[in-house]
């Protein structure tokens, strides 16, 4: 992934505000817990949910199953927005841009299922099958849930609200 331009926005920052580095607005996309996904309606109305997702590879990735209200929106408009954050003072928070689309590749999604075990500590052990993943519980030897889709989001704009209103642009 090639490195964003990097800007600070006067008209949204005060005096004392200060551009928020890449590397320090990467870190949060890294160790969020919680992502909040934007999706629109085919009704033009819009969708927010709470989803687990994990960054690799310059994207944000996350999961779906296929009756989802954000599958849905998705297949009908795949430009999203992820939040994540601090809704503290002090802390930075963090929205990015861009469109989702849908991995299929055997082996970009068992490199995924990896990151998601290794970032969960194992709380997410996924199964690769057909394009697809499942959760799996090793003990009892069995799938958890359906099937789900798992998508790709590589930002276009990554806004960071700190000291200051941090704009990155792809």
């Amino acid at each position: 992934m090639n490195e964003p331009i990097t800007t600070l926005d006067l008209r949204h920052s005060g005096p004392d505000g200060v551009v928020t580095p890449w590397e320090e607005t990467r870190r949060v996309l890294e160790t969020a817990d919680l992502f909040w996904l934007s999706t629109v309606r085919a009704d033009g109305r819009p969708h927010v949910t709470p989803c687990v997702a994990v960054w690799h590879d310059g994207a944000i990735h996350f999961t779906a199953e296929e009756t989802a209200q954000k599958t849905v929106n998705l297949r009908g408009n795949p430009h999203v927005i992820l939040t994540t954050g601090y809704n503290q003072r002090g802390g930075l928070t963090v929205v990015v841009e861009g469109d989702a689309v849908r991995i299929t590749d055997q082996d970009t999604l068992e490199r995924l299922a990896s990151v998601w075990a290794t970032k969960w500590e194992g709380s997410w052990p996924y199964q690769v099958r057909n394009g697809y993943f499942y959760l799996y519980d090793e003990d009892e030897q069995r799938v958890l849930v359906d099937s789900n889709l798992v998508f790709s989001v590589k930002p276009g704009k990554v806004f960071a609200f700190g000291r200051g209103q941090t704009r990155h642009q792809f």
